[in-house]
């Protein structure tokens, strides 16, 4: 095994060891912030964010930014092993956040390093967010605030080190029906449930025409529904709470005044700023992925991706299917095939500009 993968392992090791759920990163931000001090590198810090940039920085060069989070979900009751205590069997290293997402975490960092010993076209940063899991305000929305100008990202998360070009949007809707209460023995009150099943009945069967390659279809799921207090009242009341997946083709407001255009009920969004990605698959990045023979797919699941403007791509060593469950854990040669994948895809890499994007985009449309 390389030295970078041996003392990658070794700090995700210590990591494990700090509980870090969302909101309560502070002493894992702090090992870590010393660790990268240690390497003679200074680590910025606002609240459990951190981020450090490569010494050759240059304001002409274009922006890469290598990103993964800190923080962990709270571990679920069927771990058989003490999610703090980092144990490694079978090749296996076991504890909560090995696999979601201290792996991609400990990697980036350390090809940060191997980067950036010598220049590179790009300028380099690495950000480390905290409130991940949670979507947190003072994760990734308040770092993206500190950084500079970013042309492209590298997002560390779980995918088996494919490349995912497209990640799903979220937005989270509160939705209520409107009745009028009255005795259920009686022709009396207007029934606020039936009224909501007009409308949910919308929502299971409406189908939004732009489909996309690698994310497909829109997906909406009402996922909870209440209603009613007693059996002899007609309800005046029902709440129910959709869950809408976008791809890259539609934008969370469009998708919504669809929706208001359709449905009778009151809505208020909950969760509207997790806009889906997608990069062009012509960019130097995903070319260079191809040429790897690295398999690019579209992603279902959300992440810090979501509040990233510029061009990006979400991968990282371990397995999705691990993520928040019993007895998590990441193998250890994911970890030196990650960082080996990474290297060989960024090191070197000719990146456009924000500009360069924009005199493109110019020429096509003249022509």
């Amino acid at each position: 095994m390389t030295e970078l993968a041996q003392n990658a392992i070794e700090l995700l090791t210590r990591l494990i060891a700090i509980p870090s759920f969302s909101c309560e990163e502070k002493t894992a931000a702090d090992v870590f912030q010393s660790y990268v001090e240690s390497r003679g590198y200074t680590c910025h810090r606002r609240g459990n964010n951190l981020w450090m940039m490569s010494l050759f920085y240059d304001e002409s060069k274009p922006t890469l930014m290598l990103n993964s989070h800190i923080d962990t979900v709270k571990p679920v009751r069927a771990w058989t092993r003490d999610p703090f205590a980092p144990t490694v069997n079978d090749g296996k290293l076991f504890g909560l956040g090995s696999n979601d997402a201290g792996a991609s975490l400990v990697s980036l960092l350390h090809v940060f390093f191997e980067l950036a010993k010598r220049p590179q076209p790009y300028n380099l940063i690495l950000a480390v967010s905290a409130e991940e899991e949670i979507t947190g305000s003072n994760g990734m929305e308040l770092l993206m605030n500190e950084l500079p100008k970013i042309d492209v990202a590298v997002v560390g998360e779980p995918t088996r080190m494919q490349m995912a070009v497209a990640e799903k949007g979220l937005m989270v809707l509160d939705c209520k029906a409107i009745g009028k209460a009255g005795h259920a023995a009686r022709e009396e009150g207007d029934n606020a449930i039936y009224k909501a099943l007009q409308d949910i009945e919308w929502f299971r069967n409406y189908r939004f025409p732009r489909v996309s390659d690698f994310l497909g279809e829109v997906k909406i799921t009402v996922t909870v529904i209440k209603a009613g207090s007693q059996h002899n009242v007609v309800p005046d009341r029902c709440s129910f709470v959709v869950d809408v997946r976008s791809n890259e083709l539609y934008s969370n407001s469009e998708i919504l005044e669809i929706i208001k255009q359709h449905v009778a009920c009151t809505i208020k969004p909950r969760a509207f700023l997790l806009k889906s990605s997608f990069i062009d698959t012509r960019h130097p990045l995903v070319k260079r992925a191809k040429a790897m023979g690295l398999e690019l797919f579209g992603s279902p699941t959300t992440s810090d991706q979501s509040f990233v403007s510029c061009p990006s791509i979400k991968m990282g060593p371990g397995d999705s299917a691990r993520s928040h469950t019993a007895d998590e854990f990441v193998y250890l040669h994911e970890i030196e095939n990650g960082i080996r994948t990474y290297l060989e895809l960024l090191d070197g890499l000719t990146i456009p500009t924000h500009q360069d994007r924009m005199r493109h985009q110019r020429r096509k449309e003249y022509i």
